[in-house]
Order: structure tokens, then C-alpha cells, then sequence
């Protein structure tokens, strides 16, 4: 007995229990990612997107366009050794399904048709190389202007163009060039110098240098020769539209992009932009024309856009509706002598004359309203009894204003000269009388009708509506291309676009959806 049992009175102890082994939980199966391999399997290129996807719609709306002028420069041909050249429908529709997703660069398009179903679907697993996408965009300025037409031609056939009634409007558009690149004529010769030697420099580059790179530094050397000699170019432009010698001192122009202009953005800002003119027919707000200025002012691009739309349509619009920046006398004469019907907002005479009496510290009992109007006579009485006698007329498109003048020294001597003249010190009081053209009075008393502002009040959805969508959209808030040509083919591109997406959504998308 141990000496335990003897302490407990003999009890017996339980046996010991042998420690048991704990229980291992199964190790999860996990299926790992290997990306150290290569796997080839079957691609179904027709399934690669669904059918109602819109790769399918912007391929089947290039089909129904004739690219024969774009197919013209291909120098390969059948029969002959060379290598074949992309198809201009394919390069087409990459391009514009590319630019509805808001993609405008070349390099990520390459990038895209390697990986992204649609591309893929349209290029057929084949990747495009980014230069080819990049001259195609630029290369075919009259070839985009005929499609253009031609793709109306199509949405007109489907029911979707009306010219009854087109709304104009104007936006301005940042340029690839910044504010910090306008330099005077000093600064833009200094440059120059330094290009042509850079030029100079490039033409004898080491034989050792890899021949693309050799290439590609020349190049880059004679476009900035180019630019800065066009900057010279466009800088005696800019002078001969200024009025004083000393605004053509301080000429600028920019040496990334010299036709570019300084223009007031939206923000309230100024920046070197382009000004893009967009005509929308109203009835399913299609684009029937584009065009790009370096005009800072809209007031003198009404009409071209009406000769525009006559070209792209092959007849005049019915109406055209702009807002108070086209809205001149000018354009109300000339609509009138081309048998349109223009609806505009026109500032009204009385406004301005009181704005400007404010400025000259006139009160209001001198203000013109108070002179009387002796047509007999044709003078004008002044609430002081005095009279002014007719001094000439000024004509101006569309109105005759004639200047009426009191005599100095009767104004001198009138005890209401500080209320009626207080900065005329040397002159007696003068009014003017506004005769306008018969369509210029036409039009005032069209405008103050109701059906007439009922229409003026539908401009901004329809007209504004489409430079909304391409800077949203597509992202044309800044060109990427430069110079007055190839940004009106940006415009076209982004135009033609957003036309071909106003297609799906109207006519393609309906007739799929059902099937």
C-alpha cells in the first residue's frame, strides 16, 4: 500500500487515463491562380459581345455609308506586291465606338482592341497599331465632310431630319495649346532661330542612333519649325484686325498652337480655344452642321452656318432659332433676304439708352422718353422748352440713326444742365432717333408674340443639348489636334458620333430589342 492509500484509509485510487490526441481539422482545398502559364483555347469572335451591343449598331450604320473617297490615297492594290491596308469601314467604326465611351486617344484604342470584347469584336482579334489610328482620325478632312452629309442622308431617309425649324448654337472649346505659350514677335523669331538650328542639329544626328528614334527627333525639329513660322504668319493677321498701333505692339500669338485664340470660357475665365458653331434640327435634336471659328464673337456666324446646313441638306432650314449672341440686325436682314424665318432675342433700344444716361449721371426726367418729337419740324423739344435742331444720320445695317443737338450756349445757361447734361461742358444736349429697317420692325413685333417666345424658349434643350453631350460624353472639352483644319475634323468626329448614338437610341435599339 502506498503511502497516498494509507493517508486516504485504504481507498482505492481510479486507474489513470491515458491523454488523449487532439483531432486535426482537414486542411481547406484551395484552387490557386497560376499566372505563370499560357492557355490556348477556342474564342467564338461573333459571341465575343451580346446583339444588342452597340459595337454591332456603329458597324452596321458605317456599312450603309459609301467610304469610296477613303479608300482613294490606298496605293496597294490587287494584282500588285504590297501590303494590305486596313479597311477604312473597320478604322471608321473603331474610332467612333472608341469616342461614344469618351476615348480619344490612339494608344488607348491599340490598347483596348487586346483586351476589351467589343474592339475585339470589331477588329476581329486583331490589334491596330496606334499610328494608323492616329493619321486615319486626321488624314481625311473633305472625305469626313461628305460622310458627314452622307449620314444625314441615312438619318434622314430613317425619319429623323427635319430642317422646319433648327436651333444654332455656339460653345468655345479649349485648344492644345496653353495660355502660357502666347509670345510677341520677339520672342517668337528667338524661338524660331533656335528651331532651325535644332533642325540643322537633327539632320546630322549620330549614324549609331537607332533609325526610328533618328526619324522621329527630325521630325518633332521640322513641326515645331512649322509652327513658329505659321505663328509668324498668324500674328500679322492678328494685327491687321487691331485698331490702335498700340494694340499691335502687344499682338500675341501661341507658338503650340498659332491659330488658336484667347476667348472667354463659361467659367469666366479666358483660355486659347476654338469656337465651335453646332446647328440642331429641332424634332429629334440631329446635328446638320458644324463648323469651327477663331471668332471670339458669335454675331457674325449665323449665316455661315445657314450656308453650311444648305450644303450638308441640300435646301435652306424653314426657321432658325438663336439666342442674343447671333441676334443682330445684320442677321435679321440677311435671314430676311434668304426667306428664313429667324426667332432671336434683340435688346431692346430703351434698355440700352437707360444704361447708358446711368453712365453719363442723367436722371430720369431727361431721359429721352421726356424729349417731344415734332415730326413737322423734325426736331426734338426738351422738358425745358428748348429745342434740338437735326445735326446728320449715321447709317448702320439695318437702322438710320439720325442725331439731334441744342445750341452750347442755351445749354449753358439752362438751370438744369446738371441734371441734363453734367459732363457736356463744351457741347449742347444731344438725342438720336433709331429708324430701323422695315424686317428689323418686322421682327420686334414678331418677337413680342406669344408663339414666337414660345419657340424662343425651347432653344436652350434643343440647341444646347448636343455641346452638353460631347463635352460630357465624349470629353471634347480640349482639342487634341492642332490648327483650324484638323480641329474642324475633331468636331466632325465628335459630331458624327454623337449623331450615330442619337441613331441607336431612336431607330437600332427599338428594332433589336424585340428580336
Amino acid at each position: 500500500m502506498s503511502e497516498l492509500q494509507s493517508l486516504l484509509g485504504g481507498l482505492e485510487l481510479p486507474a489513470a487515463t491515458p491523454p488523449v490526441a487532439p483531432q486535426r481539422t482537414p486542411a481547406p482545398r484551395l484552387k490557386t491562380v497560376n499566372r505563370n502559364q499560357m492557355i490556348m483555347r477556342p474564342v467564338d469572335v461573333e459571341r465575343l459581345i451580346e446583339e444588342d451591343h452597340p459595337a454591332r449598331a456603329v458597324w452596321e450604320f458605317t456599312g450603309r455609308l459609301d467610304l469610296s473617297s477613303f479608300a482613294e490615297p490606298i496605293e496597294s492594290v490587287e494584282g500588285v506586291a504590297g501590303r494590305p491596308n486596313w479597311d477604312p469601314r473597320l478604322l471608321m467604326s473603331v474610332w467612333i465606338y472608341a469616342l461614344s465611351l469618351g476615348v480619344g486617344s490612339a494608344r488607348e484604342i491599340a490598347r483596348r482592341c487586346a483586351y476589351d470584347p467589343a474592339f475585339q469584336w470589331l477588329t476581329g482579334l486583331e490589334i491596330i497599331n496606334y499610328h494608323t489610328l492616329s493619321d486615319f482620325r486626321s488624314a481625311h478632312g473633305p472625305a469626313l465632310t461628305e460622310l458627314f452629309s452622307q449620314g444625314l442622308g441615312v438619318l434622314s431617309a430613317e425619319g429623323l431630319v427635319s430642317l422646319e425649324r433648327v436651333m444654332h448654337d455656339g460653345t468655345k472649346i479649349r485648344a492644345c495649346a496653353g495660355a502660357d505659350s502666347f509670345r510677341r514677335e520677339e520672342r517668337i523669331r528667338m524661338h524660331l532661330e533656335a528651331a532651325r538650328a535644332q533642325v540643322a542639329t537633327a539632320q546630322e544626328a549620330k549614324v549609331e542612333d537607332p533609325p526610328a528614334q533618328r526619324a522621329a527627333r527630325q521630325r518633332a525639329a521640322r513641326e515645331r519649325q512649322a509652327r513658329l513660322e505659321q505663328a509668324l504668319e498668324e500674328l500679322e493677321k492678328i494685327r491687321a484686325s487691331k485698331d490702335s498701333a498700340q494694340d499691335k505692339d502687344r499682338a500675341r500669338v501661341s507658338s503650340s498652337d498659332p491659330q488658336a485664340r484667347i476667348m472667354k470660357q463659361g467659367d469666366g475665365g479666358y483660355a486659347p480655344s476654338y469656337n465651335a458653331q453646332i446647328s440642331t434640327e429641332a424634332s429629334h435634336k440631329i446635328i446638320v452642321a458644324v463648323g469651327v471659328s477663331q471668332n471670339g464673337s458669335d454675331y457674325g456666324e449665323l449665316m455661315p452656318a445657314a450656308a453650311r446646313l444648305q450644303e450638308n441638306m441640300g435646301q435652306k432650314p424653314g426657321q432658325i432659332v438663336a439666342d442674343g449672341g447671333f441676334t443682330s440686325r445684320q442677321n435679321i436682314m440677311d435671314c430676311a433676304a434668304e426667306g428664313i424665318d429667324f426667332i432671336g432675342s434683340l435688346g431692346e433700344h430703351a434698355e440700352q439708352s437707360t444704361a447708358q444716361m446711368r453712365r453719363r449721371e442723367i436722371t430720369p426726367e431727361f431721359y429721352p422718353e421726356a424729349f417731344q418729337y415734332d415730326a413737322a419740324q423734325d426736331s426734338y423739344l426738351c422738358p425745358a422748352g428748348e429745342v434740338l435742331r437735326h445735326q446728320g444720320e449715321e447709317k448702320r445695317p439695318g437702322v438710320v440713326k439720325h442725331q439731334y443737338r441744342a445750341e452750347a450756349g442755351v445749354c449753358q445757361r439752362c438751370p438744369f444742365r446738371q441734371q441734363c447734361c453734367p459732363k457736356n461742358d463744351s457741347k449742347g444736349r444731344s438725342i438720336a432717333r433709331a429708324v430701323e429697317a422695315a424686317p428689323v420692325q418686322l421682327f420686334r413685333k414678331k418677337m413680342q408674340t406669344e408663339p414666337a417666345q414660345a419657340i424662343y424658349r425651347q432653344r436652350g434643350e434643343v440647341a444646347e443639348f448636343p455641346h452638353a453631350w460631347i463635352k460630357a460624353k465624349i470629353g471634347l472639352r480640349q482639342f487634341r489636334l492642332r490648327g483650324l483644319i484638323k480641329v474642324r475634323i475633331e468636331a466632325l468626329w465628335a459630331c458624327l458620333t454623337y449623331n450615330i448614338q442619337q441613331w441607336i437610341r431612336l431607330r437600332w435599339h427599338p428594332q433589336v430589342a424585340p428580336a
